[in-house]
């Protein structure tokens, strides 16, 4: 018996897994903001991914990344927050309720506040283009939804840490792809974005088990 009141969120299978990966993920955000902080040009990198892509896009691969593109706007982000609150509701699951909420919350904060540590620009308008919060968010929300699945499913180490960054990378390599695609980020924001939600949602899930046992502790101290 381990005391807890609910499932948690961070499955045991995976702690081991997405702490080093989000250190990681933590490093490549901080070096790729040092290197580009003030830029308004792409780097090389952005330049040999670009040049074929940026703003380019034809449909119906167009209305594909415009379509992928809104799920990352205000509208669409918010349609997408209330159908995984639902389905954590209807599960039972309102611990990963709360993690939907907090981590989706987080991510976006930290990729805003990113945006402005670094100041780099796009299309010399003053839009801030680092890191890409419609990839951090959208990622995000995958693998927020790939760790509440985890965790039901029971699966082992391998196939959980499969499943959580092959939602991952599916999700922000999609979303990346629009966001290069539409010329809206370079690609070098795109992973910044990636990265950001590899870092910050798997730490959001340890504080909301952390918080809710301690929470769960409590009630039944004063409640025997």
């Amino acid at each position: 018996m381990t005391g807890r009141s609910a499932p948690t969120v961070l499955p045991p299978s995976l702690r081991a897994w997405l702490g080093p990966i989000a250190a990681l993920g933590t490093l490549v955000v901080v070096v790729l903001g040092v290197l580009y902080a003030g830029h308004s040009e792409p780097g090389r990198v952005d330049r040999w991914i670009i040049r074929p892509t940026a703003d380019s896009v034809r449909p119906p691969w167009r209305r594909f990344a415009l379509a992928t593109d809104f799920l990352g706007e205000p509208a669409g982000a918010a349609l997408l927050m209330v159908a995984a609150m639902a389905c954590c509701l209807l599960l039972r699951r309102p611990r990963a309720a709360v993690l939907i909420v907090a981590g989706a919350a987080l991510t976006v904060g930290t990729a805003t506040l990113l945006k402005h540590l670094a100041g780099r620009t796009i299309h010399g308008d003053g839009n801030l283009s680092y890191p890409s919060g419609h990839t951090a968010f959208v990622t995000a929300l995958a693998l927020m939804a790939a760790l509440i699945a985890t965790g039901r499913l029971g699966l082992g180490r391998t196939a959980a840490t499969s499943l959580v960054l092959a939602a991952a990378l599916v999700a922000g390599a999609t979303m990346g792809w629009a966001q290069v695609a539409l010329g809206a980020h370079y690609p070098t924001d795109v992973l910044g974005g990636w990265c950001t939600a590899l870092a910050v949602v798997p730490a959001t899930a340890w504080l909301v088990d952390r918080i809710a046992d301690r929470m769960a502790d409590v009630a039944r101290r004063e409640h025997p």
